[in-house]
């Protein structure tokens, strides 16, 4: 049995490389797109862009992984990885952003931190802040300047 890097789902969506789709894909599992798509995606499931792909408008999934282009609207429940070939201008919406080196991104992106305290958080157990431990300046006077000055 050929092994693919789809191992486990059964529900693959496919648009080759060298088709064009205007229209909108609704799926349950994993799509990729190796062509072109000026549309929209939905799915739960993993959303697939390769080198060859190009997607315009807006793509909703549980994960996109990206080595193509997208001008588009992302949102993912899991996470947005842009491997190093992957263009992407528009905007992210999804909590975790992984963007390896070679990769550009243009852009509003938003992982969903809404506000923070102003208090510092507290280190955990034997950690002790570095600032405690500084040592205290020091002034050192020469004798024969300043007569016998010392501190």
């Amino acid at each position: 049995m050929k092994s693919n890097s789809f191992a486990g789902d059964d529900n693959i969506t496919l648009l080759a490389k060298g088709v064009v789709l205007r229209g909108e894909i609704h799926v349950e599992g994993t799509v990729r797109i190796d062509g072109r798509l000026d549309g929209d995606i939905q799915t739960k499931g993993q959303v697939i862009i390769g080198e060859d792909g190009l997607v315009q408008g807006t793509i909703t999934a549980g994960a996109v992984v990206s080595s193509g282009r997208i001008k588009a609207k992302v949102m993912a429940n899991e996470r947005v990885h842009l491997m190093k070939t992957a263009t992407l201008i528009g905007e992210v919406l999804t909590p975790v952003l992984i963007v390896e080196e070679g990769a550009k991104l243009q852009g509003v992106t938003d992982m969903g931190v809404t506000a923070w305290t102003d208090e510092l958080p507290k280190l955990p157990g034997g950690v002790s802040d570095i600032s405690a431990h500084r040592a205290k300046q020091v002034v050192v006077f020469d004798k024969e300047a300043s007569g016998d000055a010392r501190r």
